[in-house]
Parts: structure tokens; sequence; C-alpha cells
């Protein structure tokens, strides 16, 4: 095992991997004295370098058109970008719209799909879930009137162990199923990276009647996802993560086609009105079929714009290579913490499939661990009360990288 530790072997992986040329579309930051070893990805991805000539051709437009560019340029801005996002979240057309940011729209989703009765009131998320959704969830059950001490049920791992297991979110789902009005989970665990079953989910959800969404922040762009053929009602993500399209970069919906027809609650705005009579100015919604239905005001141009320039790379590379990649990047840094560093625990799922590219690890003195990598330019993060973040994105990160960030923390460990 010792032998896939060194430079040269780390160099050899690098020459022989297809996404390496990838690397050149990126600005990549540069650290004090040496290069920058980025594992934040999961956090904020980097930026394309297509992002500012894009930029500047927006500005050249609103600059010599004015109001004029409306119609010509800006009106049917986000039809352009759906279309890249369909086999990235695996959904048909009409079920994806770009809107606002994250929490926002989870909580415009929970406005519809999120519909009490005194028999079924109940909401299921993961005990440790960002703390956003746990704040949007428990102000919706505010907003109708229930106690989230009593209609939130909290999923927690069992007595030492990191993750959930899927037949216990199965089981917990059938045993509140007639008093469970809506299912919400992150796809991705941002805490420990673990991956949800969310087909297996969606499907027992389905059964016992309650709607079923997703989280997606730590999903989208990082693993497989098949939303409309496994029936999820709706899901969110934002795109400044794995999807780097810059920070607070407008936010993605899912909508299941088969909730197009909707007529049930919503929050209406003109931007979900039919084009086709949005300029008459009635007071009566007309609403889009489908995903775009849910949106209220106009696409914010400059901030979707880095967008496209992150999607022209997925297209490029496509999602299975995407895949294929991180698991092989993300295999090779488990592969040197369990032969260098022993001591360091992996609270990422082991298996491939439960995990994207991230590598969630609980190191003694981990506070200290933390700054001493910030101080030799490795850019990861820290998460309370345990717990460094490490994500090997095969779209900029490289296996020399990884060498020398497990050179880092075997020199420390020595220390």
């Amino acid at each position: 095992m010792n032998n896939l530790f060194s430079a040269e072997f780390a160099s050899n992986l690098d020459n022989n991997n297809p996404l390496s040329s990838i690397r050149e579309k990126f600005n990549y930051p540069e650290g004090n004295s040496s290069p920058t070893l980025y594992f934040s990805g999961n956090s904020l991805g980097l930026q394309p370098k297509a992002v500012q000539s894009l930029l500047v051709e927006q500005s050249r437009l609103w600059g010599k058109y004015g109001a004029k560019g409306y119609f010509a340029h800006w009106v049917n801005f986000h039809k352009h970008l759906i279309e890249g996002f369909l086999p990235i979240v695996g959904a048909q057309n009409g079920e994806v719209m770009l809107m606002n940011a994250l929490t926002v729209n989870l909580h415009l989703l929970l406005i519809s799909f999120y519909q009490p009765t005194i028999q079924r009131h109940k909401i299921i998320i993961e005990k440790d879930a960002f703390p956003s959704d746990q704040y949007a969830i428990a102000s919706q059950l505010e907003l109708h009137g229930y106690n989230p001490k009593t209609s939130i049920i909290k999923l927690k791992p069992k007595p030492n162990e990191k993750c959930l297991k899927t037949e216990d979110i199965i089981n917990t789902i059938e045993t509140h199923g007639k008093s469970l009005a809506t299912v919400m989970l992150g796809g991705v665990n941002y805490y420990t990276g673990q991956k949800y079953d969310m087909k297996e989910i969606a499907k027992i959800s389905n059964k016992v009647g309650a709607y079923v969404g997703f989280d997606l922040a730590h999903a989208a762009g990082n693993v497989k996802l098949d939303l409309h053929d496994w029936n999820v009602d709706f899901a969110a993500w934002c795109n400044y993560k794995y999807l780097n399209s810059g920070p607070g970069a407008p936010s993605g919906i899912f909508i299941h086609n088969k909730h197009s027809e909707w007529n049930g609650p919503r929050l209406a705005g003109w931007w979900g009105n039919n084009i086709s009579n949005r300029f008459s100015m009635d007071s009566k919604f007309d609403p889009i079929k489908g995903a775009e239905g849910w949106s209220i005001s106009n696409s914010p141009i400059f901030s979707m714009t880095p967008i496209k320039a992150s999607l022209d790379i997925y297209n490029q590379v496509g999602m299975n290579n995407f895949i294929k990649g991180s698991q092989n990047l993300t295999g090779y840094l488990e592969e040197l913490i369990h032969s260098i560093l022993p001591k360091v625990e992996i609270i990422t799922p082991k298996i491939k499939e439960d995990r994207g590219c991230q590598l969630s690890m609980i190191i003694k003195n981990g506070k200290a661990v933390q700054k001493y990598l910030e101080s030799n330019n490795v850019v990861c993060d820290w998460r309370e009360p345990d717990v460094i973040r490490l994500a090997p994105n095969p779209l900029y990160n490289t296996y020399s990288e990884i060498y020398k960030l497990v050179s880092l923390l075997n020199s420390y460990d020595k220390t």
C-alpha cells in the first residue's frame, strides 16, 4: 500500500487521468509561499475562466441596448441554462427552474408541498440537517400552527454510528406514515458526506402518501441523480458548490411533471405567469405549467451568467465521467489516509456509491490540524464539533495534490 504514497506514483496517475486537461479551464487561487491545495469545492467551487468574458458580454449588451435588450437577450435567458441541468439532476423538460437562493426556494416549495392536516402534519428530516434547512422547516410548521417539537421527526444514526442506515430511514417513514405530510432530506449530508438512497426514500414516501423532497446542495453536480425516474416531488440546490457558479449564485429547483397542472397553494409572481399574457397586466394569475410556474421575479442576468460557464464544462465532461473521476480521486485519498494515517477516522461511507467527492475526517486536535493545513496553503474546512471536510473535485484537483495533502498531514502527525 505504501507504494501508492509517492510523488512519482501520484504523477503517473495524473498523466493517465482523462480529465486532467479540464483543470486548465479554472482559475486557481495563489498561495502565499507555495501553490494552494484547494479542497473546498463542497463549500465554494473554483471560478471557470470563461466567467469573466461572459460577464463582460452581458455588460456590453446592457450598455448597447438598454431596455431593448430585454426581449432580444434576457426574457428567456434562464431557458438556455435549464437544458444543461436536465442530465445533471435527471429531469425532463418542464421540471427545472433557476431562481432565488436555496433556502428561499425551500420555503417556496414547502408552501406547496407541506400541506398539513390534523391527521397528517409531521415532517421527517435529518437530526444533523444543515441548520438553514432546520430553520426553514420549523418556521413552516409554526406558520401552520404546529409545534416543531412534536411535528418534526428527526432521523439520527444508531449509537456509536456516524451515518444513517437506509433501513432505519425506511422504517421511520413507515412507522409515521399515517401522520406524515412531507419527507425532506439532504441528498448528500453536508457533515458526513453520506449520499442517501433517494430512490428508495422516494418510493416508500410515495407509498405512505407523503410528499418527498431533497435539498441537493451537496448532491447536484456531485452524484448521480434521477429525480424524475425516482418520482421525487420536489428538490432544490445551490449552484456555487460543485456547480462552480460563484458566491450566491441563483438556486435551482425541480418539480416533478406529475405536478405540472398544480392547482394547490403556492406563492405567485409575474415571472411564473404565462409569457403569452404576462404583459397584459391582468390581475388573475395564469401559471406556466411545470417548475417555471413557481418562479416569481425576473432572472438576475449577471448572477446567472457564470452558470453557463460551469454547464459548458459539465456538458463537455458528462456526469458519468465526473462520477468516475470523483470515485478514483476520493478512493486514492481514502487509501492513503488508511495506510499512512491510521489514527484518522473517516466517517464518510466507504462504499463509493454511498458518497460523492467528499471525505469527512475526525482527527485528534482537529482544530489545530486545520490551522496547520491553512498555514500551508491548504483550503478545506472545519465543521463543529470535530470534523475536517476534504473535497477532491475531479474537475480541478489532482492526485499529486492529494499526495501533498497527505504528506502534510503525515508531517503534522509526527510532530
